[in-house]
C-alpha cells in the first residue's frame, strides 16, 4: 500500500497518472487532518497579531497573543494518557483523533457566538480549541510512527506540510481575508465545518491492519534510557524553533512598521507563505534524496540568514520593497527545512510511547521556545528592528549548526546517505 506512493512506470502516461493518484490515496487522511491543523491555528492566532498591530497595539502586547499557541507546547503533559489509555470505540489512535477533533468543532461552534463576549472568555475558548487540535496532532503523529514504514515517512511529512500550508491559506488567507463579508459568526462556523469535514477520511484508515508496517516497539524496556536520549534532542529542536522564530517570525510586524499595508502583509502571511510552503513541501523530499538531508538543511539555513541580513538593511534604510523581498526569501529558504526536520522528528519518536516521544520532541521543544516567541516583539521595540535582526543572525546560525550535527549523527547511525 505505502510503496504505491512512489508511483509506477505504467505503459502509458494516463496509466502512470492513475497509478500516481492511487498511490497518493493513503496520504489523504493525513493531508486532510493537517489542513484542519493549519486552518484552525492560522485562523485563531495568525491574523490577530497583524490586525491588532495595525490598530496601534504595542509590540509587547502583540507578543502576548503567542500564548494562544501554548497548548502546542504543553502536549507532553497529557501525551502519556494517549499512549496508555485506549478509548472504548474505534482503534487506539483514531479514537483519540475523533474525540479531540470533535471537541475542537464544538468549541469553535461555541466561539462563533462570542463576538461581543469579554476578551478573556474568547481567549480561553481559543486556547481550549488549540489544545484539542494539538491533541489530535500528537495522536496522528503516533499513528504515523506505528503504521508507516520509516522509509515512507518523508511522504507523510510532505503531506503534513502541504496540508498545513493549504490550511493556512484557508484559515488566514480566505477566512480572515473574507472577514468583512462573513463576519465573526460565519468565519468561525466555516472553520468548524472544515474541521468536521476533514475528519471523515481518517475513519476509513486501517490502523489495526497497518500497525505492523511501523517498527516493532518494545514495551516498557529501556524507557529511562530513551528519555535520556530524547532530552538532548529536545534541546536541539527547542534551540532551532526559537532561533527560527527570532530571525523570521516577526518579519510581517516589521513590514507593518515599514509602512506596508495590512492588506499586503495579510496576503503575504495568508497566501504567499502557505503557497510557498506547499510547493517546497512537495519538492523537499526529492531534493533531500538528490543532495542529502544535511546539505538541504544547510542550503535552507543560508537562505534564512541572507533574508535576515536583508531585513536588517531594509529596516535601517526604511526600504519597504526590500523588506517584502527579504520576507519572501525567508519563506522559500525556510521551506527547505520543514520536511527534513519533521522526518527526523518521526525517526526520533520511534520509542515505546510514540505519542509521548513526539510530544516531547515537538511540543516540549516548542514550549521551550515560547518565552522568546513572546518576548521577540518587545525586544524589537526596545533595540529597533535593524539591531534586532542583526542580533538574531548568529543565534540562528548556531542553532541550525547544532541541528545539522544532530541529524548527521542520526543518519550515520542508521547507515543512511547524508
Amino acid at each position: 500500500m505505502w510503496a504505491a506512493v512512489t508511483g509506477s512506470a505504467g505503459p502509458a502516461i494516463g496509466t502512470r497518472v492513475v497509478d500516481a493518484l492511487a498511490g497518493l490515496r493513503p496520504l489523504a487522511p493525513f493531508f486532510c487532518l493537517y489542513v484542519t491543523f493549519g486552518a484552525t491555528l492560522g485562523f485563531l492566532s495568525g491574523g490577530a497579531p497583524l490586525i491588532l498591530r495595525a490598530r496601534g497595539v504595542e509590540l509587547a502586547e502583540v507578543g502576548l497573543l503567542q500564548l494562544i499557541n501554548l497548548p502546542v507546547g504543553l502536549t507532553f503533559l497529557w501525551a502519556p494518557v494517549l499512549d496508555r489509555l485506549r478509548l472504548p470505540f474505534l482503534s487506539h489512535r483514531i479514537g483519540w483523533i475523533v474525540v479531540a477533533q470533535a471537541a475542537s468543532v464544538l468549541l469553535l461552534v461555541a466561539l462563533s457566538f462570542g463576538e461581543t463576549w469579554p476578551l478573556p472568555a474568547l481567549l480561553a475558548l481559543a486556547i481550549a480549541a488549540c489544545a484539542c487540535v494539538a491533541t489530535m496532532d500528537i495522536a496522528l503523529e503516533a499513528l504515523v510512527v506505528e503504521t508507516v514504514p520509516a522509509d515512507e515517512r518523508a511522504y507523510v511529512a510532505s503531506a503534513k506540510l502541504c496540508g498545513a500550508s493549504l490550511g493556512g491559506i484557508l484559515g488566514v488567507g480566505v477566512l480572515v481575508g473574507s472577514y468583512d463579508s462573513l463576519g465573526w459568526h460565519g468565519a468561525v462556523l466555516a472553520c468548524a465545518a472544515l474541521d468536521a469535514l476533514c475528519l471523515l477520511p481518517i475513519l476509513g484508515y486501517g490502523e489495526a491492519r497497518l500497525r505492523g508496517a511501523g517498527p516493532r516497539l518494545e514495551r516498557g524496556s529501556g524507557a529511562l534510557a530513551r528519555l535520556r536520549r530524547l532530552a538532548g534532542r529536545v534541546l536541539v529542536l527547542g534551540a532551532y524553533f526559537a532561533a527560527s522564530y527570532l530571525v523570521a517570525g516577526p518579519n510581517t510586524l516589521a513590514l507593518l512598521d515599514l509602512g506596508v499595508s495590512l492588506g499586503q502583509v495579510g496576503s503575504l502571511t495568508g497566501t504567499v507563505l502557505p503557497a510557498v510552503n506547499l510547493v517546497m513541501a512537495l519538492a523537499a523530499g526529492g531534493l533531500a534524496a538528490r543532495f542529502g538531508t544535511v546539505r538541504l538543511i544547510a542550503a535552507g539555513a543560508l537562505g534564512v540568514l541572507a533574508s535576515g541580513g536583508l531585513m536588517a538593511v531594509a529596516c535601517a534604510g526604511r526600504m519597504a520593497d526590500l523588506g517584502i523581498a527579504a520576507t519572501v526569501l525567508s519563506f522559500v529558504a525556510g521551506g527547505f527545512l520543514g520536511v527534513p526536520v519533521f522526518n527526523m522528528i518521526y525517526r526520533w519518536a520511534q520509542g515505546p510511547r510514540p505519542a509521548t516521544d513526539y510530544a516531547l520532541l515537538f511540543g516540549a521543544a516548542f514550549f521551550a521556545a515560547m518565552p522568546l516567541r513572546v518576548a521577540a516583539p518587545a525586544l524589537a521595540g526596545w533595540v529597533g528592528w535593524p539591531g534586532y535582526f542583526a542580533a538574531s543572525l548568529p543565534l540562528y546560525a548556531a542553532a541550525v549548526a547544532w541541528l545539522a550535527v544532530a541529524v548527521g549523527r542520526t543518519l550515520r547511525a542508521d547507515g543512511v546517505a547524508r
